[in-house]
């Protein structure tokens, strides 16, 4: 199969290079070329092509007789690439939404009738998170009668001297000026940004750490597909904090636009090897926890899932200086491509696809070095709440 990587920053060139791994024809499309051959290393032989994401015949241009698009570009691009993968009748990749134009629904589902008319796969939201805390929200709904109440908690630590962009530098910045989504007693509604702070227990080492909510993409998908009551994101970690501090200090308003001081350009692999060497960037971690609370037999129950991916060491340790956010979702996304159902017309987020194609990609996440581990806790009494401690 021939796939074409539009987007070749941190995730995207990680992205590339394990899909030739996987034998696959790589090709990849960037704004800069320059910048892309940095971050894909001078030992990759990967072509890269000057692509306008904003333009849809650039695209179209450049990705042709490709059979698959995976677009690692800023989600902002998601419809003009959506419409370039149409054009050219290509399956379609991606790893996150906007949500602006409709904040409570991905973008990318209007284009489902579409896919469906060329006879060809969209798969939507498919890396880490959103991505694997989908897929782990639907293995936990195939276990019970009936859902409740879903609870995504992340954590995302970075010591270093200066902020370092774990991931795209845009994305991040999108994150932190937006509206949290949650869905609340059957409906969606706006929290209130970096509010509704609690205290969660992670995994030894982490522990018990502060949350809060966050603008996460898995409310765009997951109430849409499975039936709940409630679903909301929070994030953990000295990362959220900062971006709290700056939001109370009045210093994140989106009409002032990205300022690099506080985003600054997301480091190439050689860079973040030399600010590793030099003790600017000291570690870096991410997991994350899936919580669903339903009912089994009966039984008010919650399924609580733990995901643990390698710590910026242990993956340097492996030969990839890239960070734990960027590693993950690389990984993930090149799972989802591994197993991508290219019989299966339509646009897919991650729990609409067959339980047959979830259950690989959550073995091989786990043979790729994701340690995920599962608890069962029966709630005692109908009134019992489960302590997210």
């Amino acid at each position: 199969m021939r796939i074409f990587v539009l987007g070749t920053g941190a995730t995207g060139s990680l992205l590339a290079r394990l899909l030739v791994r996987q034998g696959y024809q790589v090709s990849c499309g960037d704004k800069d070329p320059d910048r892309a051959h940095r971050f894909l290393g001078e030992q990759d032989q990967i072509p890269v092509q000057q692509v306008n994401a904003r333009n849809l015949w650039s695209i179209v241009k450049a990705a042709r007789g490709h059979h698959l698009i995976v677009n690692a570009a800023p989600a902002v691009f998601n419809e003009i690439i959506l419409r370039a993968a149409l054009r050219l009748r290509s399956h379609y990749l991606d790893t996150s939404s906007h949500l602006t134009r409709h904040p409570f629904k991905a973008e990318q589902l209007r284009f489902d009738r579409r896919f469906l008319e060329k006879h060809r796969a969209a798969v939507i939201n498919a890396g880490a998170a959103p991505g694997l805390t989908n897929l782990l929200v639907a293995r936990s709904a195939e276990m019970l009668d009936a859902i409740e109440a879903v609870q995504v908690r992340l954590y995302e630590s970075t010591t270093s001297d200066d902020p370092v962009s774990q991931w795209s530098h845009e994305g991040s910045f999108d994150e932190a000026v937006a509206r949290p989504r949650i869905y609340r007693d059957g409906r969606f509604h706006f929290g209130k940004r970096f509010g509704e702070r609690e205290v969660f227990r992670f995994p030894p080492p982490i522990g018990r750490v502060a949350v809060v909510l966050a603008a996460q993409d898995e409310v765009g998908t997951l109430p849409h597909f499975l039936r709940m009551r409630e679903l909301d994101v929070k994030i953990g970690g000295n990362e959220i904090e900062r971006l709290r501090r700056w939001h109370r200090e009045g210093k994140l308003v989106k009409s002032r636009g990205l300022v690099a001081k506080r985003f600054p350009t997301t480091p190439s692999p050689r860079l973040v090897a030399k600010l590793i060497r030099r003790g600017v960037l000291r570690s870096a971690r991410f997991a994350a926890a899936v919580l669903v609370q339903g009912l089994q037999d009966g039984q008010r129950t919650v399924i609580r899932w733990d995901a643990t991916f390698p710590t910026l060491s242990q993956i340097r340790r492996r030969g990839m200086p890239a960070s734990p956010i960027s590693w993950a979702t690389a990984h993930l996304a090149a799972l989802f491509v591994k197993h991508l159902p290219r019989e299966l017309a339509g646009v897919h987020p991650p729990e609409a696809l067959p339980a047959k194609t979830r259950q690989a990609i959550l073995a091989d996440a786990r043979a790729s070095g994701i340690r995920l581990v599962k608890r069962i806790i029966r709630l005692k009494r109908p009134d019992d709440e489960h302590d997210v401690e």
